[in-house]
Formats: C-alpha cells, sequence, structure tokens
C-alpha cells in the first residue's frame, strides 16, 4: 500500500511516498481505508523534529474512511462501518491502524470528508472552549489566528455559549472570514498593535481568557491584554516556541493562569471523545457549525500541502484526498 514516510527530520521533502506491507489488525486494533486525511501542524513538527517520533514513521495524525478490518477483541465497530479519529499517527496512507476505542462513528449525514476536517481541530476547539476554560454569557476572549482551522471553529463555539470575541488574523480576507464565522471584532495583527487593539475595545477591562496557537509572537503580549485573575491557554506554537516564562509576570499582570493543554488528555476516556465529537457531529448536521475546507491535495502532493499550511497561506481546513470513493460506499 502506498504511504507517505519520514525516515529523518527535515522539512516538507523529507516526506516521501513508500511501498509498505498493508497491516494486520492486532488485538484491540482496527484497519481503516482511508478516504480523508487532515494536515495539522502536529504533523510539520513532528516531521520537523520539534516533537518526538520514531521513525522511520507514516505520519498524519486525522482521518475518516471505512473499516477495512477489525482484529481481535473489538466489539465498538465492523467492517464496513463509517469512522473517523484524531490523535494516532499514521493516517496518511491508503490504510491506517488505529485503536478501536480511538475510533468514532460517523452519523448519516456528515460526509467522511467534513469527519476528516472536523475531528482534530473541531476536539481541539471543543475542549478549548467548553473545558479548558468553559465559556459563558458574558465573557470575553482573544482568538489568535481567527480565520484559521481551529480558529473559525472556535470562533463559533464561544459565540454560541455566549461570549464576546475578538479575533486576530493576517489579512483582511481572513478578517472576514473570522468576521463571518462570529468574531465580534477583528485585529489586523500586521496592521495595529494587537494589545492596545483589544484594551481599547474592552474599554481597558481585558479579556477573561485568550487561546494562543501562535506562540512566541503572540504571547507575551497576550498576557497584557488579560484582566485580573484571566487565563493564558497557549495550545500552539505556529511561530516557534515560547521562551522560558519567569512566574513572577503572572503575578505582575494581575494574578493570571497559565496552562499548556494537549487534546490527549481531554479524550482520555472513550466517554469524553464520543461526548465531544457527538456535539460537534450534531451541530454540524443542524447547520450550527460551519466547517471550512480552505484546501485539498492528493496523498502524493503532501509536501505541498505542508508548505501551504507552514507559509500561512491556508485558512479552515487543509485535507489530503486519499479514497474518496469510500465516501460514496
Amino acid at each position: 500500500m502506498r504511504a507517505m514516510r519520514v525516515h529523518a527530520p527535515g522539512g516538507p521533502d523529507a516526506l516521501r511516498e513508500e511501498q509498505i506491507p498493508v497491516p494486520a489488525p492486532g488485538p484491540g486494533e482496527v484497519r481503516v481505508r482511508v478516504a480523508y486525511a487532515g494536515v495539522n501542524f502536529i504533523d510539520a513538527y513532528k516531521r520537523s523534529g520539534a516533537y518526538d517520533l520514531a521513525r522511520p514513521a507514516t505520519v498524519g495524525e486525522e482521518g475518516a474512511g471505512v473499516v477495512d478490518a477489525v482484529g481481535s477483541e473489538v466489539t465498538e465497530v465492523q467492517p464496513g462501518d463509517r469512522v473517523a479519529w484524531a490523535g494516532t499517527t499514521g493516517a496518511f496512507a491508503e490504510l491506517a491502524l488505529v485503536r478501536a476505542a480511538a475510533l468514532v462513528p460517523v452519523p448519516t449525514g456528515v460526509t467522511l470528508r467534513v469527519a476528516a476536517a472536523v475531528m482534530l481541530q473541531g476536539l481541539t476547539a471543543h475542549y478549548l472552549a467548553c473545558s479548558v476554560y468553559p465559556l459563558s454569557k458574558g465573557d470575553r476572549c482573544v482568538v489568535h489566528a481567527a480565520a484559521g482551522g481551529v480558529g473559525l471553529l472556535l470562533v463559533q463555539i464561544a459565540r454560541r455559549r455566549g461570549a464576546t470575541v475578538i479575533g486576530t488574523a493576517g489579512s483582511e480576507d481572513k478578517a472576514e472570514l473570522a468576521r463571518a464565522a462570529g468574531a465580534d471584532h477583528v485585529v489586523l495583527y500586521q496592521q495595529h498593535d494587537f494589545a492596545a487593539a483589544v484594551q481599547d475595545l474592552t474599554d481597558r477591562r481585558g479579556v477573561h481568557v485568550v487561546y494562543d496557537s501562535v506562540g512566541r509572537t503572540t504571547f507575551l503580549h497576550g498576557l497584557t491584554v488579560l484582566a485580573p485573575r484571566g487565563m493564558m491557554v497557549l495550545f500552539g506554537q505556529s511561530s516557534g516556541a515560547v521562551e522560558p516564562v519567569d512566574p513572577q509576570l503572572l503575578n505582575r499582570h494581575g494574578s493570571l493562569f497559565l496552562t499548556r493543554p494537549t487534546l490527549a488528555n481531554y479524550i482520555a476516556t472513550r466517554d469524553e471523545l464520543l461526548w465531544r465529537a457527538g456535539e460537534l457531529f450534531e451541530w454540524i448536521g443542524s447547520g450550527e457549525l460551519d466547517v471550512r475546507i480552505g484546501a485539498e491535495f492528493a496523498l502524493a502532493e503532501v509536501a505541498d500541502a505542508h508548505r501551504a499550511l507552514e507559509g500561512r497561506r491556508t485558512t479552515g481546513k487543509v485535507l489530503l484526498r486519499v479514497d474518496p470513493e469510500c465516501d460514496r460506499m
């Protein structure tokens, strides 16, 4: 079968297509015929060596497809079921092995294309807005990269929960996407002083929470716009890793809270995974949550997909087409 593999850390061209043996599912495992795979920054972090990865490896953390075979002790799914997953490496291939407990059934009315697009970023947006800092009516929040894959979903969920949303974007086109998703205000960070703009928009009261996926270039400014006892939620580093932080900064800016969450800890049980995914699919099915797919690439074009994502030339979700015919089964 075809798979996109990494043998050594490097740039996008470190990804190369190989023919590898078809894997057999072991106990508790499922083999899935991949329809679509999601492209995410975590794939780039693992490819480049910023995150640990046992190499050689097939990358890709997110996908959707049809169950092809099951191992022993699997009770959750059966061959022919439509499923999606996030957080299991190996999606950039024609067939992927996934733990049965990590698979989510895709309901009728949600395509595998949309399911692949919403799993990692949608689950992330859900846990950020519903659990890390559970937004409620009257809360004010900043969403950095508001036109990105997580950003557009997070803006919608935040508004759904009654919060006032201040987004940031790098261009007017991206700002329009964020506004269309429901952002109350959008700051063009390349043209305006982000911190000053937020203080003006909040009458210098600040915001209750900053959701920061950008990292190095936004983190310290973000601390200055938080209200006393506000929370900085750092969940990515698209501009680079944040330098070590002196905890006294949190004291000086108003007894702030800082957290660096990761998705795995917020889908640690199957019940929690099914709850979060179930709500996302319900909102999609009812038209309450719009999933924007900004770009699609063929499996063999994965290096181009990584270049587009890392060059910030994308909005919404980036997908790889692996076997779209699965969506017609």
